[in-house]
């Protein structure tokens, strides 16, 4: 897509408003600085609030490249004009887990796809396929966050691609599989009860992932303060190592 007048405005904007002290600090986090200009997210949201929502400018953001560019157009994207293949597009586009996690919790699991897209993605084993994989897995953990009228059993599904994708060893992946978890199990009682199920399966698998997303997983999910809020006695809590 042709970048216009509006693009190449909020390009400025954008590099006047990055610092190579906060490039440095992106690095240290492990996000990809090769094309950003450094900014932070707490700088692009007053950005996206004056902008406003804008499917075309959100594409042509995409197009120029820009990390903080495609974060922007993540942000005043409009959810009900995302199509399957912008969303597969964009998906193959990530390089780096910031830009996916906030392309997914934003824009993507608003989308009447996201819930195929998950498990599509889950699946997505190749070796170029490691922010595509971690995508489906932040989208489960942002359903879960999200999607509060979705009954339970919506995802209870996502736990057989959780445990089928745990021997994954690869950091951005391991971790998405561990939130996708955490948070399923923190949705409900009888979620809890099935996430810690899957939490105990995984925990055999011979896996040095698996056995890290098992033992983080039910730490946080038999804890004590999960228990309360879903309103599970105490005594049914599970230490783990």
């Amino acid at each position: 897509m042709a970048e216009n007048a509006g693009t190449q405005e909020i390009l400025r904007r954008l590099r006047a408003l990055g610092s190579e002290r906060a490039r440095a600090g992106m690095a240290r986090y492990g996000i990809n600085v090769a094309n950003a200009f450094g900014v932070s997210i707490e700088k692009l949201r007053p950005v996206a609030r004056q902008v406003g929502r804008d499917h075309a400018l959100a594409g042509a953001l995409w197009a120029t490249g820009v990390h903080e560019a495609r974060l922007l157009a993540a942000f005043i994207d409009e959810p009900a004009k995302v199509t399957e293949s912008q969303m597969d597009r964009w998906a193959r586009d990530f390089d780096s887990w910031d830009l996916c996690d906030q392309v997914v919790s934003k824009l993507f699991d608003r989308t009447p796809f996201a819930w195929r897209k998950a498990v599509a993605w889950a699946r997505r084993a190749g070796p170029g396929d490691e922010f595509v994989r971690r995508a489906g897995f932040a989208m489960m953990a942002a359903l879960a966050v999200h999607g509060k009228d979705a009954p339970d059993v919506a995802f209870a599904g996502f736990l057989a691609e959780i445990q089928r994708a745990a021997t994954d060893e690869r950091n951005f992946v391991k971790k998405a599989v561990n939130w996708a978890l955490r948070q399923i199990g923190k949705r409900s009682a009888g979620l809890n009860a099935k996430a810690a199920a899957a939490a105990r399966r995984i925990a055999r698998l011979d896996s040095r992932a698996a056995t890290w997303i098992a033992k983080d997983a039910l730490r946080e999910l038999r804890s004590d303060r999960v228990l309360k809020k879903l309103g599970i006695a105490s005594a049914k809590k599970e230490r783990w190592g």
